[in-house]
């Protein structure tokens, strides 16, 4: 039986995950998480609650663990930038010791982002360019897992509902812009040529999914598709018989501008995601349209709001 260590795992990715590979018999999930989000983990799985900053705990459960799918790390520009040194601990040097303490099979996340503002496709093989510390500490993690055996996912601007009990995040782009529709009926968009690469959340745990057991190492760029803001817009006003574009024409500020391709990933593995941009405004307005939202602003929805208002 493979046991699989999710660090991170009672998170919006996390959820995910571990829903999709608790499905599988042959293999016996653990999740490791500081519970930074939750209150609760209340999913039929073993958990250690652990922060991975502490590697006298964490070290056990890395000799148990034949597979690491990690995941811990502060995720987003804002939320990074609001303690620099506690991001560049978390993202940056908590990797380097589970490269220095593990030799199992190692599946990261790390982000488009690494690619900054470029206006061509955009390639595992292309230069990294990365605008905020979020990208950076990313990027240096990648090197730390290059000789290891290790795969690690650049990850599009992620959207839809990850799993029935972590939190859902409201503060990406389609998430809040199906909020917003319903809300108050009017979506504000600002310039609208900035490209975004989408990737529903449950693509990613079918990414992992397929590699726990697989021989591919290396960077992979998952995505569905590369789309511009105000065509994102206008697919979620579709979904809405009174909903309204306001387009405010300002100059182009936006640097994370940025198209990719997965080829590589469809080549080497299959990756193939199944839930579009569609799929991800019905089920948020399911949800919100059968008030299982309490409220849509609570700052908890949003990593950077509820960090800087709950721990700094």
């Amino acid at each position: 039986m493979r046991k699989i260590l999710i660090t991170g795992g009672a998170g919006y990715v996390g959820g995910a995950i571990t829903d999709l590979l608790a499905q599988n018999s042959d293999y016996q999930i653990r999740v490791y998480d500081s519970l930074l989000y939750e209150d609760t983990f209340r999913k039929p799985v073993e958990f250690v609650h652990g922060d991975v900053l502490d590697i006298e705990k964490l070290k056990p459960h890395l000799d148990w663990a034949d597979t690491v799918v990690w995941l811990a790390a502060l995720v987003g520009d804002g939320a990074c930038q609001i303690n620099p040194d506690i991001t560049v601990k978390l993202n940056q040097e908590a990797v380097k010791t589970l490269a220095d303490n593990f030799d199992g099979r190692i599946i990261f996340m790390s982000t488009c982002s690494v690619y900054g503002a470029q206006n061509s496709m955009l390639d595992e093989s292309s230069g990294t360019s990365p605008l905020s510390l979020y990208a950076a500490t990313k990027l240096k993690a990648e090197d730390y897992l290059k000789d290891k055996n290790a795969i690690i996912f650049r990850l599009g601007t992620l959207f839809g509902v990850g799993d029935c009990y972590s939190r859902i995040r409201m503060d990406l782009v389609v998430n809040i812009l199906t909020a917003k529709a319903i809300e108050h009926g009017k979506i504000n968009v600002f310039g609208g040529d900035q490209f975004r690469p989408l990737l529903h959340v449950k693509d990613v745990a079918r990414a992992v999914a397929q590699n726990i057991d697989s021989p591919h190492v290396g960077i992979f760029n998952l995505m569905q598709e590369n789309k511009r803001i105000i065509d994102l817009a206008c697919d979620v006003q579709s979904h809405f018989d009174t909903c309204t574009i306001v387009t405010t024409d300002v100059p182009f500020q936006d640097t994370r501008n940025y198209r990719v391709s997965c080829e590589k990933a469809k080549s080497c593995f299959g990756f193939s995601p199944i839930y579009d941009v569609n799929y991800g405004v019905k089920e948020l307005k399911s949800l919100i349209m059968a008030g299982r939202i309490k409220n849509l602003d609570d700052e908890r929805y949003s990593n950077a709001r509820y960090l800087q208002e709950r721990l700094y």
